[in-house]
């Protein structure tokens, strides 16, 4: 801590408070030091530590200069009353070629200090003191008027002030988005064309209008199919909503049939809805049409509701008894079993998870517990 000041508190020329931390403890590297429990008032210049109401009775108080930090960082740490905590971690420059400090504090010379709180450092005082950093106020000498000139501070102290901040990130932030949405716009408009030309291709081939060779054209339909390019069910070639949602739910059933075979024959309409999405790229369907296009199947696929309330799309040929009797099978293999432990055994979601131990204890098959480690399926020797 050979980089603190031993100094009366009192404003320099130029100088300005920016803000203010209670309760602040200062570790000389990992070790404690006897400076607890003060107020730490960031100025445009300077740290200064000091008991609460000595710096402004003007008594003496200990300094640290800001042009002496390298770098900030955080850690979290935790304590047994007050949990989880911000720490703030300032790295310092070495003090070689800086003339000598007056009164160092008599601590080993380690190349970083810890600040802490009850409640841990803010974010609020994190950012300050970071803005101050880049400002470098400090570094204008206010006797010499050839002095490089730098940003001046923005102070935010007060309710007025920090809605005054986040309304100006708030702005920045619209600003980065409108740029970024221009180069995106003009994607999209370009990806259309190429989905336009895709179809007219597709449709040739199928006519045999094209020149093509049988080769060729089995070398182009699998390159289509490789970049993913298909012709999907859109409402502007449908007069009727109801053939819309028929053919929307046909599509549904040839884009996810494998996918649904793979998972067990069971997926949740909300992973529905994400999946034929991203099959169809740029032509989205609403959550609304996919739900009206799953209840109007009539094969190899059919909408369930459970109980819970969970909405299932489900393989017709769908049966309960193997269901249960393979949950039944994975529990007493495991003798016990969760139900996130059989969404990560099965790569399902926890909640495809779920309807499947509810149905395997309905069933009798397995039943379960609860405790304090939450809840677990064992198999069920009553009925055994």
């Amino acid at each position: 801590m050979n980089r603190f000041e031993s100094v009366s508190a009192a404003l320099i020329e130029g100088e300005t408070i920016v803000t203010k931390h209670d309760g602040v403890k200062i570790y000389n590297g990992h070790e404690k030091t006897i400076f607890e429990d003060g107020e730490l008032t960031l100025t445009t210049h300077r740290l200064v530590w000091a008991k609460e109401g000595e710096f402004s009775r003007g008594s003496n108080v200990i300094q640290l200069r800001l042009k002496l930090i390298k770098s900030l960082d955080e850690e979290i740490g935790s304590s047994m009353f007050f949990g989880k905590k911000k720490r703030l971690i300032i790295r310092l420059n070495d003090i070689t070629g800086i003339e000598k400090l007056p009164g160092p504090m008599d601590y080993t010379n380690y190349t970083f200090i810890k600040l802490s709180a009850p409640h841990g450092i803010t974010a609020n005082f994190i950012q300050a003191l970071n803005e101050t950093l880049m400002a470098r106020v400090f570094d204008i000498d206010s006797s010499n008027p050839n002095s490089p000139k730098v940003h001046k501070i923005k102070q935010r102290t007060g309710i007025l002030g920090i809605e005054k901040s986040i309304q100006e990130k708030q702005k920045q932030t619209d600003e980065n988005i409108s740029v970024a949405f221009q180069d995106l716009n003009k994607l999209i408009v370009m990806a259309k064309d190429m989905v336009n030309v895709s179809k007219a291709i597709s449709q040739k081939i199928r006519d045999r209008q094209s020149d093509a060779t049988e080769d060729e054209t089995q070398k182009f339909k699998s390159l289509l199919m490789s970049l993913g390019i298909d012709d999907p069910v859109t409402k502007e070639n449908f007069t009727n909503n109801t053939e819309y949602l028929r053919s929307l739910g046909n599509e549904i059933c040839q884009s996810l049939l494998d996918q649904m075979t793979e998972q067990g024959g069971m997926m949740t309409i909300t992973e529905v809805y994400c999946r034929i999405n991203r099959a169809r790229g740029l032509e989205l369907v609403s959550p609304e049409d996919v739900l009206n296009a799953c209840k109007l199947l009539n094969g190899p696929m059919k909408l369930r509701q459970y109980p819970s309330g969970a909405m299932i799309l489900q393989l017709e040929n769908h049966n309960d008894d193997q269901v249960a009797e393979e949950i039944e099978k994975l529990v007493i293999e495991s003798e016990s079993m969760s139900i996130e432990e059989c969404a990560r055994l099965k790569n399902i979601s926890v909640l495809l998870a779920h309807e499947r131990f509810l149905i395997s204890e309905n069933a009798g098959k397995i039943c379960r517990d609860e405790s304090v480690e939450g809840l677990r399926f064992y198999p069920n020797k009553f009925l055994a």
